[in-house]
């Protein structure tokens, strides 16, 4: 029996963050209600790559039902209370103070179902200068910081995936999770809210100290700021291999098995981290002289011998065509489609995964 199998999930949900959490909950058995408005959740129209449905939708919005209402409406409010009156989980990411305008305010919802687990994800947080903003995922990305650090040298850039909206959902995932744990010694439900920039200021604690202390991060493209050699170099073909040694050790052996330079491992200027680091032209340099004299295959095949981390550096047919890549398929209403696994297995459990829902196919409580 999946592990969640009995738990009632009500997600007033839309666009990416609060769909991640809800999803991995329906993943585990929960019974996931998605409430979507008239015209349905935007994220419906984001493209159309997924048997011509939108791929963000398809992807985060498996196993659910979706209930449409019209919150503007008495019908609709009545509705949503009925649905909420049997939830163990309410998820919700309307903009700050959206709810409690709808006669939803979580402090009331928790007084009349005092079990119920209530997320409220936003971009800002509840209070706050910012609380009243509109925030999507590149907004953050901006406001955060986490541009300035992106990219390269010439200018920032943007995360290539939707880093802050799934970052925020597995933040929102856990904490529901903790809470039902909480519940199920208490018996109390909990509140929580999960502010996108919050969750972005956290990740980005490494480059804001080293800031703090004096060494404010630059961009430095594929390279590690504080680590070499970490990098991408070019193999006599034009493959692009990412090299990372994490420690001294390793660097001896590089220098010894591949580079064939021993006398780098034991030079000052090269010996430890910190050194290198401060070196990192001189390194690249040596480590790129004796990877561009090899086929990319074969500059793999030979580090993976000296034991080196090593990686390809692919696009999306190279993920596509990758042998380490495991998919499961899921219907939709415009057929099947085949997505990446989740990155969890169970041993010995192996899951199914429930159909993406048309708009409005499940009929409200009550009705």
């Amino acid at each position: 029996m999946l592990p969640l199998k009995g738990l009632r999930v009500v997600a007033v949900e839309q666009a990416v963050a609060a769909p991640y959490a809800s999803a991995r909950l329906a993943d585990a058995g929960a019974e996931v209600i998605k409430i979507e408005r008239p015209e349905g959740d935007f994220a419906r129209g984001y493209d159309t790559a997924a048997a011509g449905q939108s791929s963000y939708f398809v992807w985060l919005n498996r196993g659910k039902s979706s209930c449409v209402l019209d919150l503007s409406t008495a019908e609709g409010k009545a509705a949503l209370e009925a649905e909420i009156a049997q939830a163990d989980v309410l998820i919700q990411n309307l903009k700050q103070g959206a709810m409690a305008r709808l006669g939803f305010a979580i402090d009331r919802l928790r007084a009349d179902y005092p079990r119920l687990i209530a997320c409220s994800i936003s971009g800002y947080g509840e209070a706050g200068p910012m609380a009243q903003r509109k925030a999507y995922d590149l907004l953050i990305q901006a406001e955060s910081g986490l541009c300035s650090i992106t990219g390269g040298p010439e200018e920032p850039s943007r995360v290539g995936v939707s880093v802050v909206d799934v970052a925020t959902g597995a933040t929102a995932h856990a904490a529901i999770l903790e809470a039902l744990i909480g519940r199920g010694i208490t018996g109390a439900g909990a509140a929580i809210e999960v502010s996108m920039f919050d969750v972005m200021a956290d990740w980005l604690s490494v480059p804001l100290l080293n800031h703090e202390a004096g060494n404010s991060p630059r961009r430095v493209g594929m390279a590690h700021p504080s680590i070499a050699p970490y990098g991408v170099f070019a193999a006599a073909d034009g493959d692009q291999i990412l090299l990372s040694v994490q420690s001294d050790r390793e660097w001896r052996h590089l220098c010894t098995t591949f580079l064939d330079r021993p006398e780098m491992a034991e030079d000052p200027r090269f010996a430890t981290n910190v050194a290198r680091v401060r070196h990192r032209a001189e390194v690249d340099a040596a480590v790129g002289l004796a990877i561009g004299a090899l086929t990319g295959p074969a500059a793999i095949a030979a580090l993976l011998a000296a034991g080196m981390a090593v990686a390809q550096v692919n696009d999306m047919q190279g993920l596509s065509d990758h042998p380490h890549l495991r998919r499961i398929t899921v219907e939709t209403p415009g057929g099947p489609v085949a997505l990446p696994a989740p990155g969890a297995q169970v041993v010995d459990a192996p899951r199914r995964y429930g159909p993406v829902p048309g708009l409005g196919s499940r009929r409200p409580a009550g009705r």
